[in-house]
């Protein structure tokens, strides 16, 4: 299909708004109907307008796989009750004191990394809601692993400032081909810019042509 380029309230850190899986796109509610079009036709997907603790920041207050949905702690009843009806998933509020819940934890259908800043009850209640084997740790020296990781069933793309060695040992947990890329004009937090599942991605409108051809590589799409 194609990479796509996008840009969501003039902006090209689009990760911070959208939260995909193979099935479902969260979007914020009003969005543009042009927009969710756009969305829905590039990954093949069906739209689910809503939004988290009243916010539209959707990609760092949600971590999702083909099983389910872990939230932030604020998220609303009426929030949640709103994703699992337009989704069919179990969603869940992450019991943390953290709130960024899609930043502390990356997840494909095999596998999940959780930060170490989460305690093991909530990386309990991430292995069960989200169905994968669990394992804690940072990517490179940093705490907030899904927001420099996005990880689909078909590849990872990671953090640019890791080695080789470590993206290969990371995509070998999460059981696909990974490797290292920045987003919009060199921006190392990957998810900031980057929305994938296992048909494409969508990528934020800065992204360069090297980035591209990085981003198609460590996804396969």
């Amino acid at each position: 299909m194609g990479l796509h380029l996008a840009d969501i309230y003039r902006s090209p850190n689009i990760g911070v708004f959208l939260k995909a899986n193979d099935k479902f796109v969260l979007a914020p509610k009003g969005l543009a109907e042009t927009k969710s079009e756009k969305f829905s036709t590039s990954l093949g997907v069906t739209v689910v307008p809503t939004s988290i603790a009243e916010s539209r920041l959707l990609g760092p207050l949600a971590a999702m796989n083909n099983n389910g949905v872990v939230v932030s702690r604020l998220a609303e009843s009426t929030e949640m009750s709103e994703i699992a009806a337009g989704t069919g998933l179990n969603v869940a509020r992450l019991e943390s004191k953290f709130t960024a819940a899609g930043n502390l934890i990356v997840a494909n259908d095999r596998f999940a990394i959780a930060s170490p800043l989460l305690d093991a009850h909530a990386v309990a209640q991430v292995r069960d809601v989200l169905g994968t084997e669990v394992e804690q740790m940072p990517i490179g020296e940093y705490a907030q692993v899904g927001s420099l990781v996005v990880a689909t069933g078909r590849g990872v793309a990671l953090y640019p400032a890791l080695d080789e060695l470590e993206a290969d040992r990371l995509g070998g947990l999460f059981g696909v081909g990974a490797g290292l890329t920045s987003v919009n004009r060199g921006v190392p937090y990957v998810a900031s810019g980057l929305v994938a599942n296992s048909r494409n991605a969508l990528v934020g409108s800065q992204t360069t042509g090297p980035e591209l051809v990085f981003i198609t590589r460590a996804l396969s799409v």
